[in-house]
Protein backbone atom coordinates (compact mmCIF):
# COMPACT_ATOMS: atom_id res chain seq x y z
CA UNK A 1 0.00 0.00 0.00
CA UNK A 2 3.20 2.16 0.97
CA UNK A 3 4.42 2.04 -2.68
CA UNK A 4 1.02 2.80 -4.24
CA UNK A 5 0.52 5.77 -2.10
CA UNK A 6 4.19 7.24 -2.69
CA UNK A 7 3.29 6.63 -6.85
CA UNK A 8 0.44 8.47 -6.16
CA UNK A 9 2.29 11.47 -4.64
CA UNK A 10 4.88 11.63 -7.33
CA UNK A 11 2.07 11.46 -10.10
CA UNK A 12 -0.03 14.46 -7.97
CA UNK A 13 2.49 16.63 -7.28
CA UNK A 14 3.86 16.18 -10.99
CA UNK A 15 -0.51 17.28 -12.00
CA UNK A 16 -0.86 19.78 -9.42
CA UNK A 17 1.00 22.83 -7.69
CA UNK A 18 0.29 21.66 -3.97
CA UNK A 19 1.98 23.53 -1.51
CA UNK A 20 0.89 22.31 1.69
CA UNK A 21 0.88 18.33 3.57
CA UNK A 22 -2.57 19.36 4.02
CA UNK A 23 -3.53 19.95 1.02
CA UNK A 24 -1.89 16.54 -0.23
CA UNK A 25 -3.67 14.65 2.34
CA UNK A 26 -6.83 16.07 0.60
CA UNK A 27 -5.53 15.05 -2.77
CA UNK A 28 -4.93 11.70 -1.64
CA UNK A 29 -8.46 11.13 0.41
CA UNK A 30 -9.73 12.53 -2.97
CA UNK A 31 -7.86 9.30 -4.46
CA UNK A 32 -9.04 6.95 -1.65
CA UNK A 33 -6.01 6.40 0.17
CA UNK A 34 -7.08 7.08 3.68
CA UNK A 35 -4.42 9.73 4.92
CA UNK A 36 -3.45 11.67 8.09
CA UNK A 37 -1.25 14.64 7.97
CA UNK A 38 1.34 12.44 9.79
CA UNK A 39 1.46 10.14 7.11
CA UNK A 40 1.71 12.61 4.75
CA UNK A 41 4.76 14.16 6.41
CA UNK A 42 6.16 10.41 6.65
CA UNK A 43 5.93 9.82 2.96
CA UNK A 44 7.46 13.41 2.24
CA UNK A 45 10.38 12.41 4.50
CA UNK A 46 10.60 9.14 2.93
CA UNK A 47 10.13 10.41 -0.90
CA UNK A 48 12.92 13.37 -0.02
CA UNK A 49 10.44 15.48 -1.29
CA UNK A 50 10.99 19.50 -1.63
CA UNK A 51 9.74 22.66 -2.29
CA UNK A 52 10.01 25.12 -5.20
CA UNK A 53 9.55 28.44 -5.76
CA UNK A 54 6.84 29.04 -8.55
CA UNK A 55 6.22 32.06 -10.79
CA UNK A 56 3.88 33.65 -8.66
CA UNK A 57 6.53 33.11 -5.57
CA UNK A 58 4.78 30.48 -3.41
CA UNK A 59 6.36 27.34 -3.14
CA UNK A 60 5.05 23.98 -4.04
CA UNK A 61 6.32 20.20 -3.41
CA UNK A 62 8.52 18.61 -6.23
CA UNK A 63 10.81 15.70 -6.34
CA UNK A 64 14.34 16.05 -5.69
CA UNK A 65 16.35 15.66 -8.69
CA UNK A 66 19.65 14.41 -7.12
CA UNK A 67 22.54 12.21 -8.05
CA UNK A 68 22.16 9.42 -5.37
CA UNK A 69 19.54 7.44 -7.27
CA UNK A 70 17.40 6.89 -4.31
CA UNK A 71 14.44 8.00 -7.10
CA UNK A 72 15.35 5.53 -9.10
CA UNK A 73 14.83 3.18 -6.64
CA UNK A 74 11.88 4.29 -5.94
CA UNK A 75 10.70 4.54 -9.77
CA UNK A 76 11.90 0.95 -10.21
CA UNK A 77 9.93 -0.41 -7.14
CA UNK A 78 7.06 1.05 -8.76
CA UNK A 79 7.14 -0.08 -12.30
CA UNK A 80 8.03 -3.89 -10.43
CA UNK A 81 4.90 -3.06 -8.16
CA UNK A 82 2.99 -2.41 -11.45
CA UNK A 83 3.80 -3.96 -13.82
CA UNK A 84 2.16 -7.20 -15.30
CA UNK A 85 2.92 -7.41 -19.01
CA UNK A 86 4.32 -5.56 -22.21
CA UNK A 87 3.59 -5.96 -25.87
CA UNK A 88 5.09 -4.04 -29.18
CA UNK A 89 3.08 -2.98 -32.44
CA UNK A 90 6.18 -1.66 -34.48
CA UNK A 91 7.11 1.46 -32.60
CA UNK A 92 4.38 1.61 -30.20
CA UNK A 93 4.69 -0.38 -26.60
CA UNK A 94 1.94 -1.44 -24.79
CA UNK A 95 2.46 -2.01 -21.35
CA UNK A 96 -0.25 -3.22 -19.31
CA UNK A 97 -0.48 -2.57 -15.38
CA UNK A 98 -2.27 -3.40 -12.41
CA UNK A 99 -5.68 -1.48 -12.19
CA UNK A 100 -5.16 1.90 -11.40
CA UNK A 101 -0.97 1.60 -11.54
CA UNK A 102 -0.78 2.85 -15.17
CA UNK A 103 -0.12 6.29 -14.47
CA UNK A 104 2.09 5.79 -11.49
CA UNK A 105 4.03 3.08 -14.22
CA UNK A 106 4.37 5.37 -16.59
CA UNK A 107 5.67 8.47 -14.27
CA UNK A 108 8.27 5.85 -13.26
CA UNK A 109 8.86 5.20 -16.87
CA UNK A 110 9.31 8.91 -18.02
CA UNK A 111 11.50 9.41 -14.74
CA UNK A 112 13.85 6.82 -16.40
CA UNK A 113 14.64 8.96 -19.04
CA UNK A 114 15.50 6.57 -21.91
CA UNK A 115 16.71 8.30 -24.86
CA UNK A 116 14.44 5.64 -26.95
CA UNK A 117 10.87 6.64 -25.62
CA UNK A 118 9.74 9.85 -27.32
CA UNK A 119 6.65 10.19 -24.73
CA UNK A 120 3.99 8.13 -23.06
CA UNK A 121 0.25 8.18 -22.47
CA UNK A 122 -1.60 6.26 -19.63
CA UNK A 123 -4.74 5.31 -19.17
CA UNK A 124 -6.18 3.13 -15.35
CA UNK A 125 -4.16 -0.35 -16.14
CA UNK A 126 -2.78 0.39 -20.24
CA UNK A 127 0.42 2.59 -21.03
CA UNK A 128 1.27 3.57 -24.80
CA UNK A 129 4.91 4.55 -25.34
CA UNK A 130 6.15 5.87 -28.58
CA UNK A 131 9.23 4.60 -29.25
CA UNK A 132 12.00 6.48 -31.75
CA UNK A 133 11.93 3.13 -33.51
CA UNK A 134 11.22 -0.59 -33.83
CA UNK A 135 14.57 -2.08 -32.93
CA UNK A 136 14.36 0.96 -29.81
CA UNK A 137 11.03 -0.44 -28.99
CA UNK A 138 13.06 -3.82 -28.79
CA UNK A 139 15.59 -2.39 -26.31
CA UNK A 140 12.85 -0.78 -24.07
CA UNK A 141 11.51 -4.45 -23.80
CA UNK A 142 14.47 -5.20 -22.47
CA UNK A 143 15.84 -2.70 -20.19
CA UNK A 144 11.63 -3.27 -18.75
CA UNK A 145 12.16 -6.91 -18.42
CA UNK A 146 15.53 -6.58 -16.36
CA UNK A 147 13.94 -4.37 -13.94
CA UNK A 148 10.42 -6.60 -13.55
Amino acid sequence: MKVNRHAKIIELINKHQIETQEELAAYLNQEGFKVTQATVSRDIRDLKLTKVPAEDGKQFYAVHQSGDGEMGEKYIRVLREGFLSMDMAQNILVIKTVTGMANAVCVAIDAMNWPEVVGSIAGDDTIMCAIRSVEDTIKVMDKIGKIV
